[in-house]
């Protein structure tokens, strides 16, 4: 169900009931229990009962004693008991300071025909055998001194199941992120002959080269579901001097490219964008920065020098460090004469959720954050369809924090807890963010911190159904 921007998806868990029976009426021998309760309130555990007398019968020399237990398998605790003795049995339990028939550690009552009801209640400490334990309410009768005349016994009076915490998870809606316009680039290393601006598609390794730029064009112009909008080509030139004859290889290099694709595709002359840099300072002090050149330090300082021109620059490293500037000059150097090329282009919006779940198999990538969200629409949520939708989406999406909450409850979904923590560290701090962390810590056992957090996700103004407060104060008693 969407409502507003939130999915809700109740967790199957366990079902629940703090009280069974109550307001139910139960008869012994003459004794008549009704409205038996079993209520928790956090380390305690309270019972209570109202008995009436209206038929009981005793006899002068006997007695009844009523034994409530709290029972749950092997485990049971007796709870203090109730006497109701005869006129004769009363007094000699009085006048000799005897132990009372059938052993009473509670109430003592003297028997008459108009026995008031009495309201019966005690609190005991919790232990967690209780969770599932039931009230039993024991009689004995006693006739004389020590004779027994048999147990009466009504069984699950009532019923003390603790709260189950049951998760409700709340997904992030993304609104749409509008047109969708992406970028391949690449980088090719077209060899020229020394001092010429002429492309050779043959010469040394420019066949593979330029193939590399026409398989990513073509990447992108033969899909169907994609615009091209343009091409940008930025040519470079190695920092060996004259600097005024680089400046002039690396223009003529990039147009001499430029004008190579257009005779393969005929675009319009203003479609390919050009630039150059006629010396790639940046990438040789990128290189010399990760090397362990002898005097890399001093080389980096003289490459960093503002003060120094290009040319008495490149003259100083090669005078001042010959054997590290031939190093340089043989083996990086021709790196450093590349064409970068970017392909700016639009994919189309999908709108159809089957399409959609279709295009994740295969080009994932194609699709906006609110296009996977698309997605899961017609799915039953927790289906693995329905989470591996979320966990593409976070994997097309890492650094966005709605991508990573709905990769966290997916993954609360499905009782992938580490990975639900991980994702929740790069999800934010928004208020459903703490709510979604509150989810986490009570699926872990952590109720007191969950309950913490989404309370203070309330707080920050996160709309929650009181059913989900409700619940989870009710599992943390």
């Amino acid at each position: 169900m969407i409502r507003h921007s939130m999915i809700y998806n109740r967790l199957t868990a366990v079902a629940f009931a703090a009280l069974l029976y109550t307001g139910a009426m139960a008869h012994l021998s003459g004794i008549n229990v009704s409205n038996p309760d079993m209520v928790r309130d956090t380390d305690k555990m309270n019972v209570s009962m109202d008995i009436t007398f209206d038929s009981l019968k005793v006899k002068s020399t006997g007695a009844v004693v009523i034994m409530p237990l709290i029972v749950n398998g092997a485990d049971t605790l007796h709870l203090p008991t109730i006497g109701i003795y005869g006129r004769t049995s009363w007094y000699t339990s009085r006048r000799n300071d005897r132990m009372p028939l059938g052993g009473v550690d509670g109430d003592l009552l003297r028997y008459n025909k108009n026995l008031e009801p009495i309201h019966y209640s005690q609190t005991v400490d919790y232990a967690d055998w209780m969770n599932g334990s039931e009230l039993v309410v024991q009689q004995a009768s006693y006739g004389c001194a020590g004779c027994d005349d048999g147990v009466a016994e009504v069984t699950d009076l009532a019923r003390y199941k603790k709260v189950e915490y049951e998760p409700v998870l709340m997904y992030e809606a993304v609104v749409a992120g509008g047109v969708k316009t992406r970028e391949l680039n690449g980088r090719a290393f077209v060899d020229f002959p020394v001092n010429l601006v002429e492309i050779f598609p043959e010469y040394r390794n420019n066949t593979v080269e330029l193939a590399k730029i026409i398989a990513t064009i073509d990447s992108v112009r033969n899909d169907e579901d994609i615009t091209v909008n343009r091409i940008t080509i930025k040519g470079y030139a190695s920092p060996e001097s004259p600097y005024s004859n680089n400046t002039r290889l690396a223009m003529g290099r990039t147009a001499a490219l430029k004008k190579y694709v257009n005779t393969l595709y005929h675009f319009d002359d203003n479609f390919i964008l050009t630039d150059f840099e006629p010396e790639d300072w940046e990438g040789l002090r990128e290189f010399v920065e990760s090397s362990n050149l002898e005097h890399r330090t001093e080389i980096l300082a003289l490459i960093d020098d503002t003060t120094l021109q290009p040319d008495p620059k490149e003259a100083l490293i090669k005078k001042t460090y010959p054997e590290e500037y031939k190093f340089l000059l043989m083996t990086i150097y021709p790196a450093l004469r590349h064409s970068d090329y970017t392909i700016n282009y639009t994919i189309r919006s999908f709108t159809d959720p089957v399409e959609i779940r279709e295009i994740i198999k295969t080009q994932p990538q194609k699709l906006s954050l609110d296009e996977f969200y698309v997605a899961i629409q017609g799915l039953e949520p927790g289906t693995d369809e329905y989470n591996q939708i979320f966990e593409t989406a976070v994997r097309m999406y890492p650094d966005v924090p709605a991508a990573n909450l709905n990769a966290a409850n997916a993954a609360i979904q499905r009782g992938d807890y580490v990975s639900a923590e991980r994702y929740l560290l790069r999800a934010g701090n928004t208020p459903r963010a703490t709510y979604a962390r509150g989810v986490l810590a009570g699926m872990t056992g952590d109720l007191k911190t969950a309950q913490r957090l989404i309370e203070q996700a309330v707080a920050e103004g996160l709309e929650v159904d009181q059913a989900v407060l409700d619940n989870i104060r009710a599992a943390n008693m």
